[in-house]
């Protein structure tokens, strides 16, 4: 049995559907990250995990047990929110021990888990502190271990990193990986960065319009996508309709096709074969993305995204070329819807 389950929720504002009828499991040490577009509802259906929105209709259950009448306080969840609500008159060390104090816990434990929780987290140095003091990143590992201390049954992170630049956000991510590993909690995150989602996420959950649009794991949701709404969510697919397909490769579809701008080569000659298709292509731009280079490549009136590898010995192809491309069959994805 899962040990977070979702059934038939449903929430509505003013007679307008935020989310309805979602059914979602969660396995326990499990991060299960909620990903989509601003205004899916995806931050109100977290906000109804946690009791701080009631549901209109359904049930949550954690460990088997039936939390949706509970307030907020009697759930055991930790919540870690995108502009951290640490107490500013305290230091780290009393951001920590406050909650414990709060649940009754004994001195000698709350001394042994804060002074275990700041050292797992890095903050040692910073413990006297106040936020004032500390950075960005800083205050996140903070506001993440003020959450942990609690040992909550579940964890909830709201777009947690979204104020952070992109370096800090990159070790942070990998930093809640780590933690995941080792602390083995179970969290649902909630962000609007495919990129973020595909790293942190062991479970990912596409939402769209109040319904989850898809539900797997990384690979499953980048490699698989359930419906075109997915493939222009998440993996930035070339999305290709039928008369696409005609247009630049003469054959027909019965579907619409999804294929990743890795999955878009340079090939030499005519590649077309049982394995490949290919067609002549203009090089309309081209952008240095860091570790890839991306191109933006014209066959008539389309234009697909292709991307190669940034090698200090790959030959730079300029705009305004004329260049061959193949795509591998087995890289193409027939869309659903």
């Amino acid at each position: 049995m899962s040990y977070v389950t979702i059934r038939q929720l449903t929430k509505r504002f003013d007679s307008a559907p935020v989310f309805s009828d979602i059914d979602l499991d969660i396995d326990r040490g499990e991060m299960c990250v909620l990903v989509g577009p601003s205004g899916c509802g995806k931050t109100t259906l977290l906000r109804a995990i946690a009791g701080l929105t009631k549901p209109d209709s359904g049930t949550i259950a954690i460990d088997g047990i039936d939390i949706t009448g509970r307030s907020a306080r009697d759930r055991g969840i930790g919540m870690v929110f995108q502009h951290y609500a640490l107490f500013p008159n305290m230091t780290v060390e009393q951001n920590l021990v406050f909650g414990l104090e709060q649940r009754g816990c004994r001195p000698n434990e709350t001394r042994r888990r804060v002074t275990a929780m700041i050292e797992l987290m890095g903050l040692g140095e910073r413990a006297g502190a106040r936020p004032s003091a500390l950075s960005g990143g800083q205050k996140q590992r903070v506001a993440l271990a003020r959450a942990l201390v609690l040992e909550p049954k579940l964890l909830l992170l709201d777009e947690p990193m979204s104020a952070l630049d992109a370096q800090i956000r990159k070790r942070l991510r990998e930093e809640l990986k780590r933690l995941q590993r080792e602390v083995g909690f179970t969290a649902v995150f909630v962000t609007h960065d495919q990129e973020e989602a595909l790293v942190l996420g062991d479970k990912i959950a596409v939402m769209q319009a109040g319904h989850f649009a898809q539900v797997g794991t990384p690979v499953e949701i980048y490699n698989r996508p359930a419906s075109r709404l997915v493939a222009n969510f998440i993996g930035d697919f070339n999305v290709l309709e039928q008369n696409d397909i005609r247009d630049i490769f003469g054959g027909q579809s019965s579907s619409a096709w999804a294929v990743h701008p890795e999955s878009v080569e340079f090939a030499n000659g005519n590649s077309d074969s049982a394995d490949h298709l290919s067609a002549s292509a203009l090089i309309r731009e081209r952008q240095v993305l860091g570790s890839v280079v991306r191109y933006l490549v014209s066959i008539g009136p389309n234009t697909l995204k292709m991307d190669v590898l940034n090698r200090p010995s790959a030959v730079q192809v300029d705009p305004g070329a004329i260049v061959r491309i193949r795509i591998a069959r087995a890289d193409v994805r027939e869309l659903a819807g």
